[in-house]
């Protein structure tokens, strides 16, 4: 399978590379990286072939925005593809700014979540001039789920992205500062809300179509397909359990995996490795079976790391793989596999 081979973002004019590049990394969310690496790590994705690149001002603050601008404006603006994200206004850290403690690895903002229609225009606009370009090509509404907002507040933020920011994002789309619109999240329920909802390009799904989670494969991703919405899938890794398996320290969801999770990536790992198979390439390329997924867009943060999202691509996986994980129901018994 060739990682860089581009597919279709549903009924759009915009095509994207299988392996995309998730930019949380280079704005510091998780951990520090220096200037050098993420114009390194940014550099590398390119010369290899990836054209796909998404990031959000949440990422640092800022941060990653003017990082993922600086780096990618020196190759032609045809030649990629990006997205980044409305729902959240960065306004300046101050010494009114009482409570708030500057972290030094972001840039010296605060966080105000704004979903309306005013916020998201100057969201917008905020991030155009941050990434320093003209453009941008899909432009995603953040985190309107629960674990952001809470069961009650989801209600109201969900309305007011449905009322300001998607009216927003419809004009912009109409006036070709954007060529697609959707919504990021990692909750396929929010997603179908949505969906039905508005009209909607594509949906950015982190962590909720992977090897530990076929929930969006009943409902939503036929759903998608009817309707031509391309979709894109973040965190195929699930935070790391499935790149590095079920050892000490693994994450889910950014958190210690509950045991049947644990014990679910055990199962994989182990089917994985009597096909001669690494269960970080299952994990990655997994997503991309269904033809309704455009891209996957695993966190890089270093030259290494996207070095051996390529190399996974390379590893053949047989069809027997898949059907073993079916047979030992780890995976849903309808879930298309992809190439080998």
């Amino acid at each position: 399978m060739n990682p860089f081979q581009q597919r279709p973002l549903g009924r759009t004019s915009l095509s994207l590379t299988m392996l995309g590049f998730g930019g949380s990394s280079v704005g510091n969310l998780y951990q520090p990286i220096t200037e050098e690496e993420a114009s390194g790590t940014v550099e590398a994705a390119y010369r290899a072939g990836i054209r796909y690149f998404d990031v959000a001002p949440l990422y640092g603050n800022g941060l990653g925005e003017h990082r993922m601008g600086r780096d990618l404006r020196r190759y032609s603006r045809e030649d990629f593809v990006l997205s980044t994200k409305v729902g959240r206004l960065l306004d300046p850290l101050n010494r009114e700014s009482a409570g708030i403690e500057h972290n030094p690895h972001r840039l010296p903002f605060q966080v105000v979540y704004d979903y309306g229609y005013d916020g998201v225009m100057r969201s917008m606009g905020d991030s155009l001039q941050r990434l320093g370009m003209n453009r941008i090509d899909i432009a995603l509404i953040h985190d309107i789920d629960a674990h952001n907002h809470g069961t009650t507040g989801q209600k109201q933020r969900f309305r007011e992205a449905m009322e300001g920011a998607y009216r927003a994002l419809d004009r912009l789309r109409d006036e070709g500062t954007v060529q697609a619109i959707g919504v990021g999240v990692n909750n396929w329920r929010v997603c179908q809300d949505c969906l039905e909802a508005a009209d909607f390009d594509c949906f950015l799904l982190a962590g909720r179509y992977t090897l530990l989670d076929q929930g969006a494969l009943s409902t939503f991703l036929p759903a998608c397909l009817d309707r031509g919405i391309g979709v894109i899938i973040g965190a195929p890794f699930n935070s790391g359990i499935l790149a590095r398996g079920a050892v000490e320290g693994a994450t889910y969801f950014d958190s210690k995996p509950p045991l049947a999770i644990l014990e679910k990536a055990r199962r994989i790992d182990r089917i994985c490795k009597g096909y001669g198979v690494s269960l970080a390439a299952a994990a990655l390329r997994f997503p991309l079976g269904h033809t309704a997924v455009a891209s996957v867009i695993p966190g890089v943060r270093s030259v290494a790391h996207v070095e051996r999202n390529i190399q996974l691509f390379d590893e053949i996986l047989p069809n027997d793989l898949w059907r073993e994980m079916k047979d030992e129901r780890l995976i849903d018994g309808a879930a298309p596999i992809p190439e080998p």
